[in-house]
């Protein structure tokens, strides 16, 4: 993706999420001066798989396991303080020296224990309608910081302030908790005690991640833009009300780390040669099943974050093309092409049907979206495997039959391709396009 004069690449996954975003992220960081977070929190699971050796980063950077990277969590990320030091230490643990190259943006909002509280109290009441949150506090987070009573990583540098926000957002919380019924309680001193005792480390990592982004960019930098969950998730673009709690899409990227959007070159979407989903909401392609055990099991569809089982399904062009044109996809990645070396056949989603009529715009409500009927090409499948290729040539027939029909259906050129887990299994400019 670094090409000619670009220097900042926003990646972004262009379904549901788990599209394969770490890897992908880590294979482009080889060619990247700084990975930057620009959303989410510690609900994100991105796997990344290096000489045998498998890393889960929730918060940090999926660059991070390239040594000379530097990383950076932006503004628009809600950081859960203990997660981030407990994976700070795990990965220095283990030989990846990260502390010394990590930045976390002083505008960052962070995640406390009233919020976990809140996350997993409300996803309990809500029964049979349960949106299907990690409950690790991330919309709460959200919620605090556009009410305007969240606790950014800068009150960490006066504690006698920080503990006056804590008093007010538990204080709040509890009267929500009592509203609701329950018996838990969040406990104002014992927060701010725990908090001063990881005061300094994370005052240590706080930094401007916009003048640190423009630094790098002003240089000879080369940046990568990393986002969590997928496009479809996004809360205003996405299937809502089966969404997170913030922007997850490509717009968000450059007011998620504290730069202007004219400094971004391109937007690569991600996404798998096939479709899944974890928790609830509507999947159009959803495969049940024989077909949905055989696909899980060969993709090992399983959250990294919370070992939820996800929901499988066929590829679906709809989303892609929603995806597309949301956030302005300049290349697609497609990964686990691998998964589907077996099939005999295989189907690809081109568009839905709703009531019996073709529909052109992607549908605003999920309950229309739970209606429509998906419309599919099915073709054979190649029965032979791919996780030796390294060139597009390399690919059965059958299976770049599959992708140039993925890249025409999505109006976006395919340039890598995922063909096992591992960071060299990988087909570069699958099909070149000079774009």
């Amino acid at each position: 993706m670094f090409q000619d004069s670009s220097r900042c690449i926003v990646i972004v996954g262009a379904q549901w999420g788990d599209e394969g975003k770490g890897k992908i992220t880590d294979v482009l960081a080889e060619q990247a001066t700084l990975v930057a977070r620009y959303q989410g929190g510690a609900n994100a699971g991105h796997t990344v798989l290096v000489d045998g050796e498998e890393f889960i980063l929730h918060l940090i950077p999926s660059g991070a396991i390239v040594p000379s990277v530097k990383c950076v969590l932006g503004n628009g990320v809600v950081i859960d303080p203990w997660t981030l030091l407990e994976e700070i230490d795990e990965l220095e643990a283990r030989g990846i020296e990260i502390a010394e190259r990590l930045i976390v943006s002083r505008r960052a909002h962070l995640v406390l224990p009233y919020h976990r509280l809140l996350d997993g109290a409300r996803e309990s009441l809500r029964g049979d309608a349960k949106i299907g949150t990690t409950k690790r506090g991330i919309g709460p987070a959200y919620r605090d910081k556009v009410s305007r009573t969240g606790v950014r990583v800068c009150e960490l540098e006066d504690l006698s302030n920080c503990a006056g926000l804590v008093r007010a957002a538990c204080a709040a919380a509890n009267g929500l908790l009592a509203s609701w019924g329950l018996e838990d309680r969040a406990d104002p001193e014992q927060i701010m005690a725990e908090l001063e005792s990881i005061a300094p480390r994370i005052r240590a990592l706080a930094g401007d991640s916009g003048a640190t982004l423009l630094e790098e960019l002003h240089g000879d930098g080369r940046v990568l833009l990393e986002g969590a969950q997928g496009s479809l998730l996004d809360v205003d673009h996405g299937t809502y009300p089966f969404v997170t709690s913030s922007n997850t899409t490509a717009g968000a990227a450059a007011a998620g780390v504290g730069i202007g959007p004219t400094l971004i070159d391109g937007v690569l979407g991600i996404v798998k040669a096939y479709t899944t989903r974890v928790g609830s909401g509507p999947l159009p392609t959803e495969l049940e099943g024989h077909e949905a055990d055989r696909l899980r099991k060969l993709g090992a569809e399983f959250g990294a974050t919370t070992g939820r089982p996800r929901r499988p399904g066929w590829y679906d062009g709809a989303v892609v093309r929603h995806s597309a044109a949301v956030n302005g996809l300049t290349a697609l990645a497609v990964t686990k092409l691998d998964v589907l070396d077996t099939f005999d056949e295989i189907r690809l989603g081109v568009g839905y049907t709703l009531d019996g009529a073709p529909l052109e715009a992607f549908p605003v409500r999920a309950s229309e979206l739970e209606r429509v009927v998906p419309v599919y090409e099915t073709a054979g499948g190649w029965g032979a495997d791919t996780g030796q290729a390294r060139a597009w040539g390399d690919l059965p027939a059958g299976a770049r039959d599959y992708l140039e029909r993925i890249e025409a259906n999505a109006g976006v050129p395919i340039r890598y391709v995922s063909v096992g887990s591992a960071r060299d299994q990988i087909v570069r400019a699958a099909i070149p396009r000079g774009a």
